[in-house]
């Protein structure tokens, strides 16, 4: 079981280093613009930096050199981890907007800093940093003890915070993430705590798993920090999907009112995705905004009437309930489009026919667009299907 878990270990050390540098590259623009994430950040980059460092094909090239060579390596790797440490510290200041913790965290890197390097240079001629499974810790055991101390406190500290303010977050991203990078976070205070257990009483039962747990820290914290990046994602997905079911019904109605659109739309619907002509966090709310302002403009143009035709032509279709509101509009709307292209002159804008469905002016009073949205989307469903092409309300009061 114990070969196991160490072959485990060893073979998840590079999909978890790669994981968590695609991370750090993915997540870098939006992070060193925001203070809030930069720490997350660069506890996440500076542990990728140290596990890269601690991978078995590094510790074998470096032990195959110079000793001085592996010395410098294990050095540098403990450096990067406790300023890993520190960030740690740094982000749960910002994320608990603790100034004195901000300072207290960057102090105590310094100082962990100094008394590692004094304590590695103070020591007798040494190769490699470890602890063996027989011996003294090399370089020293007080230089382990320093090591060890700063992971724990800062672990402690994080998992507390995240395990805190995940639970109380209204957030789901920030929940998740948080969430995941305490799991992390509580796999590495493991790791270190066994580290802790082998140098001052030399157990070494936990050793096999070890590896094991640093590289599933590794994926957690990596997932933690593009959480951010997978919700925005999923966001455009979804704004792309609308803005696609909502194009043919906002194409038809601006036609009639093309005043309502305030940028030059793009030739095609592909086009208009693939090349929107706002910013694309923008497109659904646009077209939304269009789409009702037309709707607004074309209920002029909706005879008397009309409307009540319209609502028994898709009750005698065996159109859904829950779907008539969103039909009759759409016949109501190529009718009254059908006006507007024809000439027609307007109703009196004082009594207009066509009265908004809740939904509609819900949003314009300042409610949720992402319901009217969907409702259009219904609309336009409506709109292109044989119900609302074989409404004529001409032919029914002839």
């Amino acid at each position: 079981m114990a070969a196991e878990l160490a072959a485990a270990g060893d073979w998840l050390a590079v999909p978890s280093v790669v994981c968590l540098w695609i991370a750090v590259l993915i997540r870098a623009p939006g992070a060193l613009r925001s203070p809030e994430q930069r720490g997350l950040w660069l506890a996440v980059a500076t542990a990728a930096a140290a596990m890269t460092l601690n991978l078995p094909a590094v510790i074998a090239y470096a032990m195959s050199r110079e000793p001085s060579y592996a010395h410098t390596v294990g050095l540098v790797r403990n450096l990067i981890g406790v300023l890993s440490a520190g960030a740690v510290l740094y982000f749960v200041a910002a994320a608990t907007r603790g100034r004195r913790l901000q300072l207290a965290s960057w102090a105590g890197t310094v100082l962990w800093f100094a008394v590692l390097i004094t304590l590695d240079a103070t020591a007798p001629d040494h190769g490699t940093h470890t602890i063996p499974p027989t011996g003294t810790p090399v370089p020293s055991l007080a230089y382990w003890l320093v090591l060890i101390s700063a992971h724990l406190i800062a672990n402690t500290v994080c998992v507390f915070v995240c395990w805190r303010y995940g639970r109380r977050s209204e957030s789901r991203a920030l929940a998740l993430g948080l969430r995941l990078f305490g799991l992390g976070t509580a796999l590495a205070w493991v790791f270190w705590f066994a580290y802790l257990l082998k140098a001052l009483f030399g157990s070494t039962w936990a050793l096999p798993a070890l590896p094991l747990m640093m590289n599933l820290h590794g994926l957690l914290r990596a997932a933690a920090i593009l959480v951010p990046t997978v919700f925005a994602l999923r966001r455009t997905l979804a704004d792309t999907a609308t803005a696609w079911r909502l194009w043919p019904l906002w194409r038809d109605l601006v036609q009639a009112v093309p005043y309502v659109v305030l940028t030059e739309p793009r030739t095609g619907r592909l086009l208009e995705l693939l090349w929107p002509p706002v910013p694309r966090n923008l497109l659904v709310y646009r077209k939304v905004i269009e789409t009702r302002d037309a709707i607004l403009i074309l209920g002029e143009y909706v005879t008397p009437g009309v409307p009540e035709l319209a609502r028994g032509h898709v009750a005698g279709t065996g159109v859904p309930e829950q779907r008539r509101t969103a039909a009759a509009l759409a016949c109501v709307l190529k009718e009254a489009r059908r006006a507007k292209l024809a000439g027609l002159p307007g109703q009196p804008p004082r009594a207009p026919a066509l009265d908004l469905p809740a939904v509609m002016r819900g949003s314009a009073e300042g409610g949720d667009l992402e319901d009217e949205a969907r409702f259009l989307v219904d609309v336009a469903q409506a709109y292109a299907s044989p119900t609302a092409a074989a409404f004529a309300p001409a032919t029914r009061t002839a």
